[in-house]
């Protein structure tokens, strides 16, 4: 039962006084004291029943909630008889805990409220366990006969409970899309995967404006150490508080949904077998007749075993991927599932700790910053090695096209691992610019040329409380503008001029000079 039973038509005459908001705690049972340091006496998950003689004064009223907030007490019920009405001093206490207070009026006996609760346990767990059986046969019928929805639709008509199915990037497979926000199954993705990399024992539990929920992996590989790419199972509420029988079936839900996973994934074998065979077609420069061949397969897969879209492809894209610090195969199946909503016809091949796709471009193309945008969740369960990095290219029209789609993908994960991150992704449009070139340098000659033209400067301003490393950034940015730079510096153009003028002599560089300006852009952009 919960401690809102207690105020129900039927059960005993109590007046709620405080912690409204926690009125969903489960009671487990009874216990009547007028210790003044009960706790010892405390396993959790008690109503505490008491006369109030241990309290002399507004101060035992803090001792004493506090005590039983730190002894996992779920409720206080003081008794009038004995002291009269219940002091404010043990009011403001308790809503200072957020431990719910119930006024036991003088004519209600404890006997009366510790056989109500005892009636109530005792149905509930005679329920649960009658119940137990019947609803493990009933989610399994479900699942083979309608999918997770039945499944999950069986709960929320059954127990009146709201479950979700999530991948790590926040799409929901299964569940009331409706009732859970863009925002909020992102706040979950992110500290279900905090939670995992710290190896927390789940299940994990997330606070949202909106309510609590708790958070059950439903691993594939338990023992894998970045599971990036398992779904997760989002429970409304609490499941620590539940029964343990109760806790039992959330835990074997969190199983049928590992298990749903499973088979989808050896529906995805034929798929990865065309996938990993375009890739060794482009890697060894194959006939464009053969590609064709391969591309037309997967759609025709699509199409006929898999309930897909028959639209025509006319172009097709590639995206280049590569994991840092993870297992082997867990960025391609990251990109399995985040691209599922894209496209039903993406071809993921494996490359070692990397990943290579081929999808269809009209309408499903892939711009860089919304695939950085999808793949952003990810961050929170990246290792502190751990990084992900993504090429993409320009839509290719054609199979003989795709070979060079695949080096301008490889060409823009270079720049993508350039740059300061956890998820990194860089488009086609990036290649024609300098960063491509910068990408191609091998680190200890972008070390050196940095080293060379802004360590003096560095120093400088580290010795003098100087700003000459933001003045250049701003004198490049505004293309040598005087008056446009010290605008933007809100300095005197006098004050610039002695900036630039110092830059000069610790370098040796004329800013003047459109070449000395380029090499200072640079080596700023390596830094």
């Amino acid at each position: 039962m919960r401690v809102r039973d207690l105020l129900a038509p039927g059960a005993p005459r109590l007046r709620l006084l405080a912690a409204e908001e926690e009125l969903d705690r489960q009671v487990s049972g009874v216990m009547t004291t007028d210790l003044q340091d009960p706790g010892r006496y405390l396993h959790g998950g008690e109503l505490v029943l008491t006369g109030m003689l241990w309290r002399t004064g507004p101060d035992d009223s803090e001792r004493f909630v506090r005590t039983l907030a730190a002894g996992g007490a779920v409720a206080l019920a003081a008794g009038e008889a004995e002291v009269g009405p219940v002091p404010e001093d043990l009011v403001e206490a308790c809503r200072r805990h957020r431990m719910p207070l119930l006024a036991v009026p003088d004519d209600i006996a404890f006997g009366t409220v510790t056989e109500f609760i005892g009636r109530q346990v005792s149905a509930d767990r005679a329920a649960d366990l009658a119940a137990l059986v019947d609803r493990h046969r009933l989610l399994v019928s479900a699942a083979g006969a309608g999918g997770l929805d039945a499944v999950l639709d069986l709960l929320g008509g059954d127990l009146d409970l709201d479950c979700w199915v999530l991948t790590p990037t926040g799409r929901v497979v299964a569940g009331p899309a409706d009732r859970l926000s863009a925002e909020d199954r992102d706040q979950l993705v992110r500290a279900h995967l905090a939670a995992q990399r710290q190896r927390r024992r789940p299940p994990h539990r997330a606070r949202l404006a909106v309510g609590n929920y708790s958070l059950l992996p439903a691993a594939v590989d338990p023992g894998a150490e970045a599971p990036l790419a398992d779904w997760l199972l989002v429970v409304a509420g609490d499941v620590t508080e539940w029964t343990a029988k109760r806790q039992q079936l959330a835990e074997n839900l969190a199983r049928l949904v590992a298990a749903e996973r499973t088979r989808r994934d050896e529906g995805r074998r034929l798929r990865r077998r065309i996938a990993d065979e375009v890739l060794a077609l482009l890697q060894r420069d194959a006939d464009p007749l053969e590609i064709s061949r391969a591309l037309q397969a997967s759609t025709t897969m699509a199409t006929t075993y898999e309930g897909g879209h028959a639209e025509s492809v006319d172009a097709w894209l590639i995206l280049s991927a590569e994991g840092t610090g993870l297992p082997e195969g867990t960025v391609r199946a990251v990109l399995e599932e985040a691209l599922t909503d894209t496209t039903d016809r993406a071809l993921v091949a494996g490359a070692g700790s990397g990943a290579v796709v081929v999808l269809p471009a009209p309408g499903t193309a892939v711009p860089a910053d919304a695939l950085r945008d999808l793949l952003a969740p990810l961050e929170a369960g990246l290792g502190s090695e751990g990084r992900i990095t993504v090429g993409v290219s320009a839509p290719a029209s054609e199979a003989d096209g795709l070979r060079g789609a695949l080096e301008e993908a490889r060409h823009a994960r270079r720049i993508a691992a350039a740059r300061v991150g956890r998820v990194c992704v860089a488009g086609p449009e990036e290649l024609a610019s300098h960063v491509l070139l910068l990408a191609a340098v091998p680190d200890e000659v972008r070390r050196a040329f940095r080293s060379r033209l802004l360590d003096k400067v560095i120093a400088y301003d580290l010795e003098h409380q100087a700003d000459l490393v933001r003045t250049l950034e701003a004198f490049l940015r505004s293309d040598g503008s005087w008056t446009r730079c010290a605008a933007q510096l809100h300095v005197h153009v006098n004050t610039l001029r002695y900036r630039i003028g110092r830059i000069e002599e610790l370098t040796g560089r004329d800013l003047s000079r459109l070449e000395d300006r380029v090499d200072f852009y640079l080596a700023l952009e390596l830094a």
